[in-house]
């Protein structure tokens, strides 16, 4: 990763971009990026947000940001193939006693299940299909009475 970051940092020297700048423009912290700039991937959340942030500061830069995805993916391929099986079942017993250890649950944190709805699209629907219908029954009486009328008045004839 450091071999990234120093890519990245050369870089931003080269076009005469500060942090900070870059900082405003992606909308992120300066330390965030002095941080991949340096190599350390420890104050990221997450392998995932740390690709995002790597492709999008390399596009920010002008560099090849699927060449910059492509050697990020190699890094970390390279780094997790290092993990050793004990790590991986040590990071496997911490997950599971998240798991175990008891929510506090009061109405601040509780998940609010979502009412289903039905799409205003399929209530449109509905409602023109019933229109349709009603429509149909109308003309169809109008017309009936028509004929009615035209019969009755060509008898009396």
């Amino acid at each position: 990763m450091k071999e990234i970051g120093e890519k990245l940092k050369e870089t931003r020297e080269s076009i005469g971009i500060s942090i900070e700048e870059a900082a405003e423009d992606l909308k992120i912290k300066p330390s965030q990026i002095e941080e991949v700039e340096e190599g350390n991937i420890k104050v990221f959340k997450d392998v995932f947000s740390l690709k995002y942030f790597v492709r999008d500061y390399a596009k920010y830069l002008g560099l090849d940001y699927n060449d910059m995805v492509d050697e990020f993916n190699e890094y970390l391929f390279d780094y997790t193939s290092r993990l050793s099986l004990d790590d991986i079942k040590k990071a496997q017993k911490e997950d599971e006693k998240d798991k175990e250890e008891p929510k506090i649950i009061s109405p601040y944190t509780l998940e609010k299940k979502r009412k289903k709805i039905i799409p205003p699209a399929i209530i449109w629907v509905i409602i023109l299909m019933i229109l349709g219908i009603v429509a149909y029954f109308v003309v169809d009486a109008v017309i009936d009475d028509n004929r009615n009328n035209v019969v009755n008045n060509s008898v009396l004839e």
